[in-house]
């Protein structure tokens, strides 16, 4: 297994997991993600923000990070952190714990890039999201309703989102 960043070939693939994502979370939830914009991955490649899990040649997971997420977080925002999007998991290799490989290795990122939190949010109050991340690590914040919006994918429009943290 290696985690690596994503590079511009693996463009089609990033936005092949997110389709598999998407349809999944249509059959179980009323929110689901968008058709996100190429160039957002584009940049989030050019940026080193987007990464991906490898094993055996294969894309297993992708993932995209950021160190500022004023929209969603507001004034907690200040803090030092990294901000996890868009996990999205090859069918082929569910059941391998990714989510807490990317835990694991989010640790060293942030100590690395001397922020003492990594954070990730999920839109709406989805109770079993809200325990696989607490089983993950990360405590549960509670829920926030965004109040700006404007240039954030589709998803999130007029959201209460549930928000997580981990402390390094």
């Amino acid at each position: 297994m290696k985690i690596q960043n994503s590079t511009r070939n693996d463009i089609e693939e990033i936005f092949r997991l997110y389709k598999i994502a998407t349809d999944f979370q249509k059959t179980k939830f009323i929110v689901h993600w968008p058709e996100f914009e190429r160039s957002l991955v584009e940049t989030e490649i050019a940026e080193n923000r987007q990464w991906k899990i490898v094993i055996n040649g294969q894309i297993a997971c992708v993932w995209a990070i950021t160190f500022s997420d004023p929209q969603i977080w507001e004034e907690r925002n200040n803090d030092p952190a990294i901000y996890i999007h868009r996990i999205a998991t090859n069918p082929d290799f569910r059941g391998q714990n990714l989510v807490q490989k990317i835990v694991e290795w989010s640790k060293q990122y942030a100590l690395a890039n001397h922020k003492k939190f990594i954070r990730l949010d999920t839109v709406g109050d989805n109770p079993g999201l809200i325990s696989y991340y607490t089983k993950c690590g990360f405590d549960f914040l509670g829920l926030s309703k965004l109040k700006n919006t404007e240039g954030l994918p589709a998803h999130y429009d007029n959201a209460t989102v549930s928000l997580f943290q981990l402390g390094v």
